[in-house]
């Protein structure tokens, strides 16, 4: 069971188990507490619980699953036969790390017999009756699994799942339905679209059902995105929902309702319409007609846009492939607007507020803002030369990391962003709109390396003169300030 919580998590196996130290004893009371503190807390008091047969505090072998003997002597350290809270202590500590560990950080999986490890799960599943336990496990597979459609299920998941479906865990019981369905099961589909239709139950539970069916390109869904754009809640969700699954009449019902969305919501349609060609010339058009004002159409949205329409598009927006002047002269343009004494009687509140609007969906400053671009906080941002080459010319000197790679899928669609992860069956992507973006190998037409940053071009074009100097004395600051009303 450990090994295969840490194959969830894609954390590499040793071929001699998972060495730990003995935790100490005030370690252990701390744990026993756990599940107090955190939703779905792994403790060696639970574990322990959740096997004891005759409820004597300790777990002899043949009370262990199935697919826990097999570790059952690496994991009895005393070699008294049996698991007590101690030995307990380890199992909780690595399911717990799988939880909590940041996916851009661990290192990819070395176990390779995905079946085997999906048998001993669901094994595992099948005997422990903790549904704090239960919920890591779900959350361990499906964490490994989420993007993949029609996986080859376990022959113990049927029985299982029906079980789990039972559970009085919320949790337990929709991680059990969104794994079904990564397995094929035509009932659990069935089940999440009534969810996704079902105006009473809670918006998240809804959102969650709608994600899990979009992942599987489910088309019946699709059908049920309109009706879901007069909900505020899962407006947002339903919108981009266009953007995953194709569908001729998009274009017509998001351009349709536009002007009355509020601000958030319209910036996620013209996203959403920059991600195929047939909606990117429906939203050029829009944008010919004035039915949406250029202005609304961001620099990082037009890169897309130009890639999927090319010269016509530039024709109508103008060139977003080039600086739009010597990088030089530029530079040397805005530090004799930059002028000490302007930024003396610059505002950093207002600069936060430009910040926000411009910066933020890429790159965090004070702990707050995007993961896509590198984090400003502890960059040379005192040295006015820095941030005008970067902000002028972002495409000067492209870390590693950050560099823009260009998806295209076998179904058009267009995605483009920065790698957060990659395994052999699946690539997640940061996008400026999403944070993670699951998109299978077998999903992908195309796939390139940009020279540019995900960062535009030009971007002080777009900005007045003042707000470029209230920006740069926010982006000086040494302490977060207020954001200006």
């Amino acid at each position: 069971v450990l090994n295969a919580i840490l194959w969830t998590a894609h954390v590499d196996v040793p071929a001699d188990g998972c060495p730990s130290e003995t935790p100490s004893k005030k370690a252990i009371e701390e744990n026993l507490d756990g599940a107090k503190k955190g939703a779905n807390k792994v403790t060696a008091k639970s574990i322990i619980a959740s096997m004891d047969a005759n409820k004597d505090g300790k777990v002899s072998k043949n009370e262990t699953s199935e697919g826990l003997k097999g570790f059952f002597d690496q994991l009895d350290r005393n070699k008294d036969g049996f698991l007590d809270l101690k030995e307990a202590q380890v199992i909780a500590d690595y399911s717990n790390n799988a939880q909590t560990t940041k996916e851009a950080e661990v290192p990819r999986a070395s176990v390779q017999d995905e079946a085997k490890a999906l048998r001993l799960l669901v094994s595992t599943l099948g005997k422990v009756q903790e549904s704090g336990v239960q919920a890591s496990l779900l959350e361990g597979m499906l964490t490994a699994l989420t993007g993949r459609r029609d996986v080859n299920p376990p022959r113990a998941w049927t029985r299982v799942a029906a079980i789990l479906a039972k559970s009085s865990s919320a949790d337990v019981r929709e991680l059990t339905s969104e794994l079904s369905q990564i397995f094929g099961d035509e009932a659990a589909v069935a089940r999440a679209l009534a969810t996704v239709k079902d105006t009473s139950a809670p918006a998240g539970q809804r959102r969650r059902a709608l994600h899990g069916l979009l992942t599987q390109k489910n088309e019946q869904v699709s059908g049920l995105l309109e009706s879901l754009l007069d909900e505020p809640a899962l407006r947002r969700d339903a919108i981009r929902g266009y953007a995953a699954i194709e569908n001729r009449q998009a274009p017509d019902i998001l351009l349709g309702r536009y002007k009355k969305l509020p601000v958030e919501d319209r910036k996620a349609v013209i996203e959403t319409l920059a991600t195929r060609k047939r909606y990117g010339e429906a939203l050029l058009a829009a944008i010919t007609s004035k039915q949406v004002p250029r202005a609304d159409v961001p620099a990082h949205v037009a890169r897309s846009l130009d890639f999927l329409i090319g010269d016509e598009f530039v024709k109508v927006f103008g060139d977003v492939r080039q600086l739009s002047a010597d990088r030089t002269t530029l530079i040397a343009k805005y530090k004799n607007l930059i002028t000490e004494d302007a930024l003396d009687a610059a505002d950093p509140s207002r600069g936060r507020v430009v910040f926000n609007k411009t910066c933020a969906s890429c790159h965090v400053l004070y702990d707050t803002g995007g993961k896509i671009g590198p984090d400003l906080t502890g960059s040379n941002r005192a040295n006015l030369d820095y941030i005008l080459l970067n902000s002028v010319d972002p495409s000067y000197d492209v870390p590693e990391g950050y560099k823009m790679v260009v998806i295209q899928t076998v179904d058009g669609r267009v995605l483009n962003g920065v790698i957060a992860e990659e395994n052999a069956q699946r690539v997640i992507l940061k996008t400026v709109q999403q944070p993670r973006v699951v998109i299978l190998k077998e999903d992908i037409d195309n796939r390139t390396v940009s020279k540019k940053s995900i960062m535009p071009d030009g971007q002080f074009d777009q900005m007045k003169p003042q707000e470029v100097i209230d920006l740069i004395r926010y982006l000086q600051t040494v302490e977060q300030v207020e954001v200006a009303p």
